[in-house]
């Protein structure tokens, strides 16, 4: 017998025993798991915290404000008649062990002069936007009082004019009340220029609370730094949008500011009871994109509202 054969029969003889087998014991039956299968994931976006920042000031203790920030100081009304005088007295802006910066404000009626009446803070980032499209990320725990008017927003870098190379608000509320209003202004407050400005108020009671909301702005402009689009955000959602406009500065250009105004026009001559009021800022990044990407960014252009007219 060839070899060939020899092994054509052992093959055979093979199946069959195999078959006489599954005939007397069944055929194994298939495992069947007792957990449903893992769904299919419908999104990978990232959360804003897991964004890779160009920018993260540290806040340490053994770092002191000024190497983040440029203190702006003085009381002379800041334009809108506000009380406080700010300083750059470590009393007025810190750094937490548990790595927070914290701008105070304290009010001390009893004190000898108009000066040590009100005091707070009044912060410029060193940084920059620094690029024409990208997002700033800031998680925030505002002070909620009646003639307290904490503030988280852009400005050009100076030199600049006002209101023509813009403002850009980011977290700002008032007299307590709970609201948040996202706001882009390029005109004075005026008949003439009642078109210049962009709004949207966000009610937040809870805008205090201590795990703080995370507040966000992103924008998108053309590399000659005219025009361009402009998302808000709050917790990831969008709350407002706005087209650049024409003609003020270019946003690479434009630094943070972080401030508690107190009393003035805006807090309608309330003025706070004696004590401390604290913003807390627990995180600050740039980041090169939005949660989700530039086509978040896209998807949420269509759908945030735009901002009205004040």
């Amino acid at each position: 017998m060839s070899f060939k054969h020899s092994l054509e029969g052992i093959l055979d003889r093979g199946k069959a025993e195999l078959k006489n087998f599954a005939d007397k014991h069944g055929a194994p039956s298939v495992p069947q798991s007792s957990k449903p299968a893992p769904p299919i994931p419908t999104s990978s976006k990232p959360t804003a915290l897991s964004l890779q920042p160009y920018w993260q000031p540290l806040f340490e203790p053994s770092i002191p404000v000024s190497h983040h920030f440029q203190h702006e100081c003085g009381q002379h009304g800041w334009g809108n008649n506000e009380a406080q005088n700010y300083t750059e007295d470590p009393t007025n802006s810190f750094h937490t062990p548990d790595h927070k910066l914290v701008l105070r404000a304290v009010v001390n009626n009893s004190a000898p002069t108009n000066a040590t009446k009100y005091t707070s803070a009044r912060l410029i980032s060193h940084q920059k936007l620094g690029r024409q499209r990208g997002c700033l990320v800031a998680t925030i725990t505002p002070p909620c009082a009646a003639g307290v008017w904490p503030a988280f927003w852009l400005l050009p870098s100076q030199p600049f004019t006002w209101p023509n190379d813009g403002e850009v608000d980011i977290m700002e509320t008032w007299n307590g009340d709970g609201v948040n209003h996202s706001c882009l202004h390029w005109g004075h407050y005026n008949g003439e220029d009642w078109n210049k400005h962009r709004v949207q108020e966000s009610h937040m009671p809870n805008i205090g609370s201590q795990q703080g909301h995370t507040y966000a702005f992103a924008w998108d402009q053309p590399d000659h730094g005219q025009g361009g689009k402009a998302v808000w955000y709050i917790d990831g959602c969008p709350v407002m949008k706005a087209g650049i406009p024409e003609g003020t500065r270019r946003m690479e250009d434009w630094r943070i500011i972080i401030n508690v105004a107190m009393g003035g026009n805006v807090c309608q001559g309330r003025m706070p009871a004696d004590g401390e009021y604290h913003l807390v800022i627990h995180d600050i990044r740039l980041c090169g994109e939005p949660a989700g990407g530039w086509y978040s960014f896209e998807r949420d252009w269509t759908a945030a509202p735009e901002g009205h007219p004040m």
